[in-house]
């Protein structure tokens, strides 16, 4: 038997197959093969179209059959991972009422700052564990307040992966772990956050009926497996957002362990059994999955900025010929720790909640053009993007969480062995690196939820590690100096802002 994992990112949508009896991919595409639009009608909004994502789910599937058309008539479950914190809405027959708001969309800042001053700080600690800040509750009350309209026509609110839950089976279904990701979760009741519904004036109706994030959560309509190529009744068994998935996928599943990536996107996610909340809200607790065991929370920092830095240079340096991003590090590498003075703080890409929701634009400083060159800047951006990295992984470790084993898929920026290094380096943590990623991961773990695995060592007993890179002494010193700079640097451009 086969299981189908589906990461729904913001840039493209990932695809992969693994065979249940060995845990191995046999089968994984990419779609599309640019990145993925995202309209920004107004500064600091971010919109896509969810039907884009489910076409390029179609496309990315059509992609692997077309390599193994053997496996797609047996498709026992089915893994989502998707891009956190987005609102889809949709009318009583499941249609698409606007642009979906996504996870980088700054609009609804300064309604959360609103209601979390209403609510008192101590009740949204206590209950949310977080701010309602810029997560999907409040771009509802955006919508209901902006597009009075589309608001009465919406009859369930959806997260991405939601969304892609519903072309799957029909049915409009969430989970816990996605309402707490939206901030419509009180941590103290176990329970929808009914007081900040009620607050917003928002019917609880309009939250769709929770199932499992791990367990079978539904089946594959025949509607929906003529348009993905496979066979019906195959079974909905996974669904997280990004981050939840991405630690799954590297089996970060208990208090200590930390998992962190650094695609579009930074992040440093910790698992603990503890219900944490940052009182200066730039670490945000969410509702981990495991199966079988205590309720555990994932405390996140992410940087929006973070890759979405490397690849704004790396387009920068495309005109008239691509240079890929090997060729980047290559560039990187010619250039000494520290950049030579050159300081880049990546905050370009929406409200940063490492900043405290602040539209900090991206900061190059200290560029001097008699001595700075192409190998500077680009190794000043993967400086700067594991300097901001390294700020949440101490903001985390700051709020008591344990941090004993931290690991990263071998991807995107870690990828990069000076990036890598950079990391190390500052966090002062070894870092495993392995070989898989989240929609191979979502595929194990449709495995696990649909009972074909029975433990959590079947499900991880073939992911590969990579190797394990340790901090070294003799480059220690220099990097946490290149950080202490970093981080004065960015006091002087908060302070005169």
């Amino acid at each position: 038997m086969y299981f189908l994992g589906l990461d729904i990112g913001s840039s493209s949508v990932k695809v992969a197959v693994i065979d249940g009896d060995n845990g191995k991919a046999v089968a994984n595409a990419t779609y599309p093969p640019q990145e993925m639009v995202i309209d920004a009608p107004q500064a600091g909004w971010a919109e896509q179209d969810p039907d884009m994502w489910w076409d390029a789910v179609k496309k990315g599937c059509a992609q692997m059959w077309q390599e193994k058309p053997e496996v797609k008539d047996k498709i026992g479950a089915i893994g989502i991972s998707y891009q956190m914190h987005g609102l889809v809405a949709v009318d009583a027959d499941g249609k698409v009422l606007r642009p979906s708001i996504i996870w980088c969309d700054s609009r609804a800042v300064e309604i959360g700052d609103a209601a979390a001053e209403a609510l008192g700080e101590p009740w949204c600690m206590e209950h949310l564990l977080n701010s309602p800040g810029n997560f999907t509750a409040a771009k509802l009350r955006w919508v209901q307040e902006n597009q009075p309209d589309i608001y009465a026509r919406i009859d369930k609110i959806l997260l991405p992966g939601d969304y892609i839950a519903l072309k799957l089976t029909g049915e409009c279904t969430t989970t816990a772990s996605g309402l707490s990701e939206g901030v419509m979760w009180d941590f103290a009741s176990n329970q929808v956050a009914d007081k900040l519904l009620e607050h917003w004036q928002i019917d609880p109706a309009l939250v769709a009926r929770q199932v499992p994030n791990l367990g079978v959560a539904g089946e594959v309509s025949a509607e929906a497996a003529a348009e993905l190529g496979i066979n019906p009744g195959a079974k909905l068994a996974f669904r997280a957002g990004d981050q939840v998935s991405n630690a799954f996928s590297l089996n970060v599943l208990e208090p200590g362990e930390v998992a962190t990536t650094a695609g579009t996107s930074g992040v440093v996610y910790a698992v603990t059994e503890k219900n944490i909340a940052d009182a200066d809200q730039r670490i945000n607790t969410f509702l981990h999955v495991n199966k079988d065991a205590p309720a555990h929370n994932g405390l996140l920092a992410c940087v929006n900025g973070a890759g979405r830095m490397n690849s704004w240079l790396r387009g920068m340096l495309s005109a008239g010929s691509e240079v890929s991003y090997p060729k980047l590090n290559e560039f990187a590498d010619q250039a000494k720790i520290g950049s030579d003075g050159l300081t880049i703080h990546p905050f370009g890409n929406g409200a940063e909640r490492l900043l405290q929701n602040r539209q900090l634009l991206g900061q190059i400083a200290g560029l001097d053009l008699n001595r700075h060159g192409l190998p500077h800047l680009a190794r000043a951006t993967q400086e700067g993007v594991a300097c901001a990295m390294n700020m949440g992984f101490e903001l985390i470790k700051g709020l008591g969480a344990g941090t004993s084993l931290v690991r990263a898929g071998h991807s995107n920026m870690f990828l990069s062995p000076l990036f890598t290094e950079a990391f190390v380096n500052m966090t002062q943590a070894p870092l495993e690196l392995y070989k898989t990623d989240s929609a191979e991961g979502v595929a194990r773990a449709a495995a696990w939820g649909s009972d074909y695995y029975a433990s959590r060592a079947d499900v991880f007993r073939n992911l590969t590690r990579i190797q394990v890179v340790e901090p070294q002494a003799a480059l220690q010193s220099q990097y946490q100096a290149l950080y202490g700079h970093w981080r004065e640097q960015l006091q002087h451009v908060l302070a005169s802002q």
